[in-house]
C-alpha cells in the first residue's frame, strides 16, 4: 500500500511565474536597469535591479518606489498565474526571484524610513512565499 504525502492543510501548489528571456538577457548583458524597465515595464526583475541599485546608493525613497512598482507588477503576474494571495512562491524558481527581490528591498526601505507596518507585512509575505528565505 502506498501513501501519498499531500499537503493536509490544503495549501495551493507553488506559483511559478513565466520566464522573461529578453529582459533577463538585457540585464545579464549589463544593460542599465532603467533601460530594461522601460523596455519591459511588467518584469519585476528589472524593478528589483533598480531598487537594489538605489538602496546600495543610499537613495532609500527611490529604492522604496522602485521596489513597490516591482512588487505590484509581480502581484499582477502572480494573480495571472493562479495565485490567490497566499501559498508558495518559491525562490528556487528563477522567474519568481524578481518579485521576491522587490519584496525584500521594499521591506528594507520601509524599515529605513520607519514604516514598521509595511516592513512587517513584507517580511511575513516573504516567509509565506518561501520559508527558506
Amino acid at each position: 500500500m502506498s501513501h501519498s504525502h499531500g499537503n493536509l492543510l490544503g495549501e495551493p501548489a507553488p506559483t511559478l511565474l513565466p520566464a522573461h528571456p529578453e529582459a533577463d538577457a538585457e540585464l545579464a548583458a549589463g544593460n542599465p536597469p532603467a533601460e530594461v524597465a522601460a523596455h519591459h515595464p511588467t518584469v519585476s526583475a528589472a524593478w528589483a535591479a533598480l531598487a537594489e541599485e538605489a538602496l546600495e546608493g543610499d537613495r532609500t525613497i527611490e529604492a522604496y518606489a522602485y521596489a513597490r512598482t516591482g512588487y505590484h507588477r509581480g502581484l499582477d503576474a502572480l494573480r495571472r498565474n493562479g495565485w490567490k494571495g497566499y501559498g508558495p512562491v518559491p525562490w528556487s524558481h528563477e522567474p519568481n526571484r524578481g518579485f521576491l527581490r522587490c519584496v525584500t528591498v521594499l521591506a528594507k526601505a520601509a524599515e529605513a524610513i520607519g514604516e514598521t507596518d509595511e516592513q512587517e507585512r513584507c517580511t511575513q509575505l516573504l516567509r509565506d512565499c518561501d520559508p527558506t528565505l
